[in-house]
């Protein structure tokens, strides 16, 4: 089985991550929440508690497949300002992996380096942070092991990509009936 982590930092944003979460398990896709602080809850962008499987400390990331960073402008500026958060960015693009982010995510891509001359979207209005990436404006947009998307308002279709990566877009496809996405 495909295994993630979804980086969870002090505000994120909770629809963005949960949504991911969900969708990525419902598609049997591992997803576990890693707490960027060493606490086991995590409080984000409006006040909603989460319990992490664990922290950044304990992750291995040769037990992962994909990185995912959400949105949360609090959140975002916490996980740009961990040195860790980028290192692991780094080493999971060298590795070939899935580096993945949405909403002011893609900010956090661009420090690390990995969108110089890849396509790349963001929050509206944020474009100018995405440091050599050719900015889009689609819902999603996908570059290779890189996907980003622009909001909560596109929350589930960044996931059911994040699916199609994994395992198929016939398999995005079915998960999308079945939740009566459009």
């Amino acid at each position: 089985m495909k295994r993630t982590a979804i980086l969870f930092a002090e505000g994120y944003e909770e629809v963005e991550a949960l949504t991911v979460v969900d969708l990525l398990r419902r598609a049997k896709i591992g997803c576990d929440i890693v707490a960027v602080d060493d606490g086991v809850e995590v409080t984000g962008s409006h006040g909603i508690r989460v319990g992490a499987d664990k922290t950044l400390s304990q992750l291995v990331m040769e037990e992962y497949d994909g990185l995912i960073l959400p949105g949360g402008l609090r959140g975002v500026n916490n996980l740009a300002a961990d040195e860790r958060v980028i290192d692991m960015l780094r080493r999971f693009a060298a590795a070939g992996k899935l580096t993945a982010a949405i909403c002011a995510g893609p900010t956090v891509l661009a420090k690390a380096g990995l969108l110089e001359g890849r396509k790349a979207c963001c929050y509206p209005g944020m474009e100018d942070q995405l440091t050599g990436a050719l900015a889009c404006t689609e819902a999603v947009v996908v570059d290779g092991s890189i996907i980003t998307s622009r909001g909560l308002g596109t929350a589930i279709p960044f996931a059911l990509a994040l699916v199609a990566h994994f395992s198929g877009e016939k398999q995005a496809q079915a998960l999308a009936k079945s939740i009566v996405f459009q």
